[in-house]
């Protein structure tokens, strides 16, 4: 097989996702999994004998069908603009401009993690928001950030390992269990990682979810010291105890209620937690102390969400080595993996005829 042409796509298949496809591992270990957008290859780690950026890209659409025009992970998504109010704080640890005092734009991109544009929405999905902050002298820093709080796998070739296990079987519509067994026999990391998954549940709606940039980066600042820091998006507004479920009125509800919310400005504190040496900033399965400091940086405000359409964030590619000076990224395997199958999908998606997105921003208004 060429590796710019991806394998046939079965005729018919069920919406899939690996927390869909792992969460019949109740049965094996009592535990359900996610997918998640950080995918690729380590710098110079795959060979042509192994694994490429189109290879890579092949595994997504072997897995959910090629679905030309849409990004091959996270394909179901909204785009959104707005702007980052910087308090300053975080010059203490980077000389990166957005964390001077000052305002920013920022598009960002709410997502559902998978490559079928038309899935129905599940509050089990792994939720998705992607942000690039515009800043002076044509700098940009590009985040793509989840809803849970440690990832699955450590390594590119776990994950497209782990993706392929979880395949749907065409005739059954069901992943093999087996085959999702043992996987998680040899990997016992993400064993330990969906754990952490599961005690935390999501929130009820894009809207009232944290983000978070799980792998670590380098911030220094203007002494030259570098800290190792994971960052996070908290909601000003986030879900109580006293707040019911949204009701599914439809398969798209929670892009649907993400639209009527944004009537109003939709808040999140950035905030960094700041490692220490001891921390792992090579591994995103495992989590870092909760005891750890934290700066609260500034606000990002949503003011605007709207259908993917040229010009907006369906043309941006988040990919994560898009930093400021005075970020930079450490020893983790995964931000260098997704920047080139990112870049990959993105080449493949550009060239391709674009079709609408499911979400209809102006038909939700107004209904």
């Amino acid at each position: 097989m060429n590796e710019d042409t991806p394998p046939a796509t079965p005729p018919s298949r069920k919406p899939v996702s690996r927390r869909r496809a792992l969460i019949g591992l109740s049965a094996v270990g009592g535990i359900g999994a996610a997918t998640i957008g950080g995918f690729g290859f380590a710098r110079g780690a795959l060979t042509p004998e192994k694994l490429t950026p189109a290879r890579f890209a092949d595994r997504f659409e072997h897995v959910f069908g090629r679905h030309e025009g849409f990004r091959r992970n996270h394909a179901k998504g909204l785009s959104a603009t707005g702007y980052f109010t910087s308090n300053g704080a975080g010059a203490e640890v980077s000389t990166a401009s957005v964390f001077r005092a000052g305002t920013y734009p920022v598009t960002g991109r709410f997502s559902l993690s998978g490559g079928l544009p038309c899935a129905p929405d599940t509050a089990s999905v792994v939720r998705g928001l992607g942000l690039q902050f515009d800043l002076p002298h044509d700098e940009q820093w590009r985040t793509a950030m989840v809803n849970i709080p440690v990832l699955l796998d450590s390594t590119p070739q776990n994950l497209v390992d782990s993706l392929v296990a979880s395949k749907t079987d065409p005739e059954t519509g069901e992943p093999d269990q087996k085959k999702i067994r043992a996987y998680l026999d040899d990997h016992p990391e993400t064993v330990a990682a969906m754990k952490i998954v599961r005690q935390h549940p999501p929130a009820s709606g894009f809207e009232n979810t944290t983000y978070r940039g799980l792998n670590a980066f380098g911030f220094t600042n203007e002494d030259g010291q570098t800290t190792p820091v994971r960052w996070m998006l908290v909601p000003e507004e986030p879900d109580g105890p006293e707040k019911p479920p949204q009701e599914q009125t439809s398969e798209d509800y929670l892009f649907e209620n993400l639209v009527r919310a944004s009537s109003a400005p939709l808040q999140w504190r950035l905030i960094l937690t700041l490692g220490q040496p001891e921390d792992p900033t090579n591994d995103a399965t495992k989590p870092w102390p909760d005891e750890r400091r934290t700066i609260d940086v500034g606000t990002v405000t949503i003011n605007s969400v709207q259908t993917e359409a040229p010009g907006n964030a369906r043309d941006i590619n988040f990919d994560p080595l898009v930093l400021p000076d005075g970020i930079t990224p450490l020893d983790d395997p995964l931000p260098a993996a997704r920047s080139s199958v990112y870049a990959r999908s993105f080449a493949r998606r550009s060239r391709e005829t674009h079709h609408p997105s499911k979400i209809d921003a102006e038909a939700v208004r107004r209904a």
